[in-house]
């Protein structure tokens, strides 16, 4: 991540079947291998909550990964939305 130009932030809800399904672990897994840093958790409402932050490319495959995620999860809703990167170094699972 030298050039800070090309890095991005995106905020990224999952529903469906998400908790309970090893879909953060899964996530951090992913992340990792992109290079990616950021967070995953789960909400009260079912659903999986996700800031990933790395080069668009990485973030965009990253955000691919999730329509699907881990394959016991069955996701029927992905949303995101970009958001202003903070320049974290690590992925963690709250």
């Amino acid at each position: 991540m030298s050039d800070r130009s090309d890095i991005v932030r995106m905020r990224i809800r999952v529903q469906g079947r998400v908790q309970g399904v090893n879909f953060r672990a899964s996530a951090k897994r992913e992340a990792d291998r992109f290079g990616l840093s950021g967070f995953a958790r789960n909400e009260s409402d079912g659903s999986v909550s996700i800031e990933v932050e790395g080069r668009e490319e990485d973030v965009s495959a990253f955000r691919r990964w999730a329509e699907a995620g881990p394959s016991r999860a069955e996701v029927a809703h992905i949303g995101s939305v970009p958001i202003s990167p903070v320049g974290g170094h690590d992925f963690h699972v709250g």
